[in-house]
């Protein structure tokens, strides 16, 4: 690959010295190259089976423990407790597994890319051969419309024009020489003695000698990227697997606690392993895992009718938790077309005649109501029409009879038409190439000498369109006596100046109010390209990307830049210019040092990798390469910046959304805790069975929680500034869970008591279980319009969401069918309650409303987190 980017420094006498130009490999030499150097596939990486994917999903924290849990119920025959786990966790498993591996599908879409046939000369002959049998220094021959299939050094160019877009993201077709001789390192998209595999010619012919094949292409090296960067776990994994911890180390050590205390109170063994399975049972939100999938699966439904389909799930959490976004430019913060935006004449009134200019001498066609062809002369047919030029009426009675083809040489282009007896040349090129033809000027429809003040405002207006990043065209036209013959150059010499067009790939409209909501809620908007400085700035600074004090750098400064230099200096760069895949590697990995979540959006094949090694990658769905979307975590099917703004919104609830279910769960666990530790400190009989604790954890628990996770969006939540919690649980969730926990921990407990007859009436075992499982129970179903708001009263939320109060009223049959059932009853070893047991019931479930309420007025319910 060394010797390979080299192959651009070398001159075309040193590269025609590698082989015979004319005559082309032979058979024998093809064999021996393509031994030497390879064929021109991409190897593709390591594809894993549904079976790998399926077992991959089990090595979270969480899941171990539950599995541990369902093997000892299974052993202690709760059968029931045991499949119930183990179907969570399968569930749970089979939706990870429909997640597809991104990098083989990246690999795959890249293959595809390659262009199916080739045209080569061998012994002698020009052959057509399928692109994979190219190989190495085989001389290939490129016309309009074809496809590059390999990395090429150019070896002779007549008029050549490539587009290089999905490498370097530069709108424009860049102009190819093969006589170029370039010294020194330059990034690729200034390598125009090269042609690049992917990339394909626009206009004009080229022969080149091949120069790298397959994984030794530029195509190749992304493949190698995206294949060596391996998949990290998103935040929300991270988060989970981490609370996965806690609570295991929280369950170990609750174990041990009860069964020393066991061992004191000289338990039998037998029981006090049921109470410490209760225990462990009570620690673990077993529905945790679950209720987070489906949160975030209904996240991406609702995602996908605001334009974004997201391919993984816990993906959309972690854009709502981004503090930077790292945006390509082309396609993505602009439209990727072409667009005159400004003109500049002399005179006004001579405004139709620099449109007749800009449409006739021009190669664009109209196809299937699309113009079609170079994107600058698309640019020009369009606005020609959209500017009130009868494009009909022109082209019949101006039909083209001779032309001199454009030539990077020349920078110029000339078109011959006749109008009955009248025969007009009209010519556009660089604004240097033009004026050096001109010796007239076109003013109020009138000709006249130009003189040279003329000159110096056509040259100030040209630097003036330039400083906007603008491409800037010359028009100008020539009467004529006779028709020319094609080709004849002298045709541009005498010529009457126009005026000037300049055209730019502008911003798409709704970006500059996507970035400033980005602004509002915290989030970073940075600007990485591989277009050039001076564009790149001036669309900065049209979005609204840049601010004071901000820089703008480009790739060749970057390598100049240690790691922990750019470490340094990143937070102050806006704007990234003529950048390639690894740098745009090193920027994330910078952000990602200071601890910020990053998302990349981007559209070219050169996006990919940063696609994938961001957090979250979001490709374009219209105008994005399949290898960008195949890398991608999430694709903008409107290629629409705002849409990420969207999701981010999105995101943001859901994370709430899961935050509140969490808190919800252990709240309730802790509760349930609270009851088995206190009356193991006590030691008094078990005031809940296994078969309870896991009924309200996976069942009764689980509807509310799910409710929870379609709360609407809380108001603000985009002026909010990122959450940057590295944790699920913050230190006013901590609070929340605890002393709500323990209130319901405490309700349940005087439950147990008066119905065991601990409080001076009569009663039993059986008694005071029934009315703890019932306590807790619906208390915790109570307890969960509570978790609406950390700050807001429940009576102004509690409308807020229907499914909330559909879950409870679901979830309360529920149980009044397990209390009044006798199946069932028996089942969950209940007994019936006579109307005094059920008011203590009814005056107990109700009193976590009244002091949360109390805690969220006196601001001690912790901020929002």
């Amino acid at each position: 690959m060394e010797n390979q980017k080299q192959w651009y420094q070398k001159s075309l006498s040193e590269s025609l010295s590698q082989v015979d130009a004319q005559n082309g490999l032979s058979e024998q030499e093809v064999r021996a190259n393509r031994e030497q150097f390879g064929a021109n596939i991409l190897e593709e990486g390591e594809k894993h089976s549904l079976l790998k994917l399926f077992l991959a999903q089990f090595s979270n924290s969480m899941i171990i423990i539950l599995i541990i849990a369902a093997v000892i119920s299974f052993f202690l025959d709760e059968r029931a407790d045991a499949l119930i786990i183990l179907a969570i966790v399968t569930l749970n498993a089979v939706l990870g597994v429909l997640q597809e591996d991104k990098a083989e599908r990246a690999l795959a879409a890249l293959k595809a890319m390659a262009a199916p046939m080739s045209k080569v000369r061998r012994d002698g002959q020009e052959k057509v051969i399928p692109s994979a049998d190219l190989v190495q220094f085989d001389i290939l021959i490129l016309d309009a419309g074809d496809k590059v299939s390999a990395d090429v050094r150019l070896l002779k160019t007549s008029s050549c024009q490539i587009q290089e877009s999905s490498l370097t993201g530069e709108s424009v077709p860049v102009d190819k020489d093969a006589e170029l001789e370039i010294k020194g390192e330059v990034p690729l998209g200034d390598r125009k003695n090269m042609a690049y595999s992917s990339s394909s010619v626009t206009y004009g012919r080229a022969v080149g000698m091949v120069v790298g094949v397959g994984m030794n292409t530029e195509v190749g090296r992304i493949a190698s990227l995206l294949t060596s960067n391996k998949k990290e776990m998103t935040p929300l994994e991270h988060k989970l697997d981490q609370l996965g911890k806690i609570l295991g180390v929280a369950a170990l050590i609750s174990v041990t606690i009860i069964f020393l205390i066991g061992v004191y109170n000289q338990k039998p063994l037998l029981e006090l392993f049921m109470s410490s399975v209760s225990l462990a049972v009570a620690v673990i939100p077993e529905s945790l895992p679950a209720v987070a999938t489906i949160v975030m699966a209904m996240g991406v439904q609702r995602l996908a009718k605001r334009n974004a389909i997201i391919r993984n799930l816990s993906s959309v959490e972690t854009l709502g938790g981004a503090t930077v976004i790292c945006s390509d430019k082309t396609g993505t913060l602009t439209q990727n077309k072409m667009t005159v935006t400004k003109t500049w004449l002399l005179d006004e009134a001579d405004e139709r005649e620099l449109k007749k200019g800009a449409y006739l001498c021009n190669d664009a066609r109209l196809s299937d109501g699309q113009w079609v062809g170079d994107p600058t002369e698309t640019a020009l047919s369009e606005w020609a029409i959209q500017a009130g030029l009868d494009v009909e009426d022109i082209a019949h009675r101006y039909p083209r009879v001779a032309e001199v083809p454009f030539d990077s040489a020349r920078k110029r282009m000339t078109t011959v038409h006749q109008k009955g007896e009248h025969i007009i040349a009209y010519i556009k090129g660089g604004v240097d190439e033009v004026l050096a033809g001109v010796d007239q000027m076109l003013i109020h429809n009138e000709i006249r000498k130009i003189t040279d003040e003329d000159k110096t405002k056509i040259l100030d207006a040209n630097r003036a369109m330039g400083k906007q990043a603008l491409r800037v065209l010359a028009i100008a036209k020539r009467n004529l006596d006779e028709v020319i013959k094609d080709g004849d150059v002298e045709v541009e010499q005498h010529m009457t100046f126009v005026g000037l067009i300049g055209m730019i790939d502008p911003p798409r409209e709704e970006v500059k109010i996507a970035i400033q909501e980005c602004k509002d809620a915290g989030i970073e908007v940075v600007m990485i390209t591989g277009d050039h400085r001076t564009t790149a700035e001036a669309i900065g600074m049209q979005i609204g990307l840049m601010q004071d004090g901000d820089k703008v750098i480009t790739g060749l400064e970057l390598d100049q830049m240690s790691d922990e230099a750019l470490f340094k200096e990143v937070r102050s760069i806006a704007v990234y210019a003529r950048v390639s895949p690894e740098h745009k590697m090193r920027i994330i990995d910078a952000w990602k040092k200071h601890g910020e979540i990053v998302a990349m959006t981007g559209d070219g094949v050169n996006d990919a990798p940063a696609l994938k090694k961001a957090d979250i990658g979001a490709a374009m769905g219209i105008v994005g390469t399949e290898v960008a979307k195949g890398a991608a975590d999430m694709i903008l099917t409107d290629d629409n910046f705002a849409t990420v703004v969207n999701a981010v919104e999105e995101g943001r609830r859901i994370r709430d959304n899961i935050t509140k279910a969490i808190s919800y769960l252990l709240s309730c666990n802790v509760g349930e805790l609270v009851v088995l530790l206190i009356a193991s400190f006590m030691n008094w009989a078990t005031p809940l069975l296994p078969i309870h604790i896991l009924w309200i954890n996976l069942v009764t628990d689980s509807l509310p929680a799910l409710a929870l996770g379609v709360d609407p969006a809380e108001e603000g939540i985009m002026k909010r500034k990122p959450n940057r919690e590295t944790s699920l649980l913050t230190k006013p969730m901590y609070f929340r869970i605890g002393y709500q926990g323990i209130l319901i921990g405490v309700l349940t407990l005087i439950a147990f008591l008066y119905g065991y007859g601990a409080l001076g009436q009569s009663g039993s075992l059986a008694q005071g279980q029934t009315m703890a499982f019932t306590v807790l129970a619906f208390s915790q179903l109570v307890h969960a319009y509570n978790i609406h708001s950390s700050h807001g009263t429940v009576f102004k939320t509690f409308y807020v969401n229907k499914w909330l109060i559909l879950a409870t009223l679901v979830n309360a049959l529920m149980m009044l069918a397990v209390l009044f059932v006798p199946v069932l009853r028996d089942l969950f070893k209940l007994v019936t309650m006579d109307s005094s047991h059920w008011m203590v019931v009814l005056a107990l479930i109700f009193i976590p409303i009244p002091v949360v309420e109390v805690m969220k007025v006196l601001k001690l319910n912790g901020n929002h987190a």
